[in-house]
């Protein structure tokens, strides 16, 4: 659980820090302070406000901006069905877990080893991310211009290391040739699609590629994967957490 903890706490950090390009840009976009702040503490999903803000800046309508941002909040809805039975919350825990169901609590959780770990890294990293994303979102828009190019302190390549050392375990040491080849396979499919398809459908193709190796690589009457038993015992037991899709 403490590791859990310690790497729920620097995934906050460096996500969270890029909060600062989205309330710069927001403002830049034409939001104001209260208008930025509304959509980052509801609509909480890092690439859809960037999305919806980008929309808003190239004089897109409302149908535009919903459309975009809903698209690439789908995978949201996604994540929810995975990390809901490791969590199994009841009440008003339920509806908090699934606002903070995002890609870095998700990553997080479904990376610890134990139903105790897997609660903590998902909680830890949601509130953590929330706050500090928040923060900084307030600070950039509060800053603006007086920031100048978030990239020039690296903030655009915070978030893309965090999701690689995540990721990075899971693709080393035995058993893990099928993870290899699906990750270079979901890579190139989403490569592959970028220049040609609107925003959020590389991310929801390449995950839809994932799930269909798993369904063939998983027939009937195979064994349950890692986390099953977890997902399984809250049902009787509640834990202290959970989220929605």
């Amino acid at each position: 659980m403490r590791s859990a903890v310690r790497t729920a706490l620097s995934v906050s950090v460096a996500t969270g820090l890029y909060g600062v390009s989205f309330g710069a840009l927001s403002v830049a976009a034409g939001l104001d302070l209260p208008q930025t702040m509304v959509l980052s503490l509801l609509m909480f999903s890092g690439g859809s406000q960037f999305a919806a803000v980008g929309v808003l800046g190239a004089g897109g309508g409302v149908g535009a901006v919903v459309a975009t941002a809903g698209l690439l909040g789908a995978r949201n809805g996604l994540y929810g069905v995975q990390v809901a039975p490791l969590l199994g919350a009841r009440g008003w825990r339920r509806l908090l877990a699934a606002h903070l169901t995002i890609d870095e609590s998700t990553a997080v959780a479904t990376a610890q080893p134990s139903p105790a770990a897997t609660r903590a890294g998902f909680w830890w990293t949601g509130a953590g991310v929330f706050l500090l994303w928040n923060a900084f979102t307030l600070a950039g828009a509060l800053l603006g211009d007086a920031l100048g190019d978030p990239r020039r302190y690296g903030l655009d390549a915070a978030a893309g290391a965090a999701f690689l050392a995540l990721l990075w375990p899971r693709l080393s040491g035995a058993g893990t040739g099928t993870v290899r080849v699906v990750a270079v396979a979901a890579a190139a499919t989403a490569l592959a699609l970028t220049p040609v398809v609107p925003a959020g459908v590389p991310v929801l193709a390449a995950a839809a590629l994932a799930v269909v190796v798993g369904v063939l690589e998983r027939p009937d009457g195979d064994p349950e994967p890692p986390g099953a038993e977890a997902a399984a015992g809250p049902v009787v037991t509640p834990g202290p957490a959970g989220a929605a899709s």
